[in-house]
């Protein structure tokens, strides 16, 4: 396993992750955005929670921001949304979204795994948060990392 999180993944995996997320992107007004670190100290879910506030994603103007978030080497993840993407999605959406992304990490193919999970989240927004021509990008869509 790398020892850094920036080199988990190749430069080619990295972006076919950021096209999984401008795809994603693409007809919605919902954001997603990947982040990884390697180590997670405490809860992923806390630590999630901290990094969405971090990442300003709190601030997305319809609340339809999503966040991956990876530790890699807790070998653990977390996926959370924000209050008006989790007011339209299915109560297991987040659940099965995972379990779908486990059966790729279980086989090693992280990439895969973000890439689906990704595709996944996109399809609600585009759902629920169709674009509007006043819609803009309010976040980066390259993958964050952490110094941890």
């Amino acid at each position: 396993m790398p020892d850094s999180a920036k080199n988990f993944f190749s430069a080619a995996e990295k972006e076919e992750i950021k096209l999984a997320i401008l795809d994603a992107e693409l007809d919605t007004s919902g954001e997603i955005r990947v982040h990884i670190e390697n180590k997670c100290k405490g809860d992923v879910l806390d630590r999630a929670a901290q990094l969405f506030n971090i990442l300003k994603m709190d601030k997305t103007e319809q609340h339809n921001g999503v966040l991956i978030y990876l530790a890699i080497h807790n070998r653990s993840f977390a996926i959370i949304g924000d209050s008006g993407i989790n007011a339209v999605v299915p109560d297991d959406f987040w659940e099965s979204t995972k379990l779908l992304m486990i059966n790729h990490f279980r086989e090693g193919r992280f990439a895969a795994g973000l890439v689906a999970g990704i595709h996944e989240a996109g399809a609600q927004l585009k759902k629920h948060f169709p674009f509007k021509a006043s819609d803009v990008n309010e976040l980066p869509d390259d993958i964050s990392f952490g110094s941890n």
